[in-house]
């Protein structure tokens, strides 16, 4: 088994990095694999609605959007995919949103391979917008037929600074309490 965390931070080593790795060890500790992505900073581009993905069938987005790309085919990989971004205006970072409306587009046009695999939202906000930013990450989820574990509270975590999310024991607690609830999901799954 496969957990995949996505980090749409442009921070690299930020909070929402923080966040996502607290998940990923535990994750880690329940003997499932993990990788942690950077996605957030790099070149990626929103779709284009060249529809060229629909017509092939492929799984592939045909503007040239390799780190994109990467992120599909990773996606496709996985047993259990965890999104995290930061809150960006109540909504998640703009590398994301181009991965949600791309990678969810191309593959809801090839079989829908996201179907069945656990996926779950990781979100860091400085102060507001973090249930906005949640349910955004958790929209393309259900609309892509995935299952969506809980934890003790909503996945969000507070910390301006670098670090800062580690002084919030509530969230980290709640990240903690998210990995063991996916792995748990992903063991009955997989049996």
């Amino acid at each position: 088994m496969k957990v995949l965390a996505i980090n749409g931070s442009p921070r690299k080593g930020g909070n929402t990095e923080i966040a996502l790795r607290e998940t990923l060890k535990v994750l880690s500790s329940h003997g499932i694999e993990t990788e942690l992505y950077q996605l957030g900073g790099r070149q990626v581009h929103g779709c284009t609605a060249c529809n060229k993905c629909r017509q092939m069938a492929d799984g592939k987005c045909h503007i040239k959007n390799e780190v994109i790309q990467e992120c599909i085919d990773k996606m496709r990989e996985a047993d259990g995919i965890l999104l995290g971004s930061p809150v960006y205006f109540s909504d998640v970072s703009t590398e994301m949103k181009a991965l949600m409306d791309v990678s969810g587009y191309v593959m809801r046009g090839c079989g829908n391979p996201l179907r069945r695999k656990v996926g779950a939202a990781v979100v860091v906000a400085r102060r507001a917008g973090g249930t906005n930013t949640f349910d955004s990450i958790n929209h393309f989820f259900l609309i892509n037929e995935m299952i969506v574990p809980g934890s003790s509270y909503w996945n969000i975590a507070f910390g301006k600074e670098k670090g800062d999310v580690l002084n919030d024991t509530e969230g980290i607690k709640t990240m903690h309490t998210l990995g063991e609830n996916m792995a748990w999901l992903l063991q009955k799954i997989n049996r």
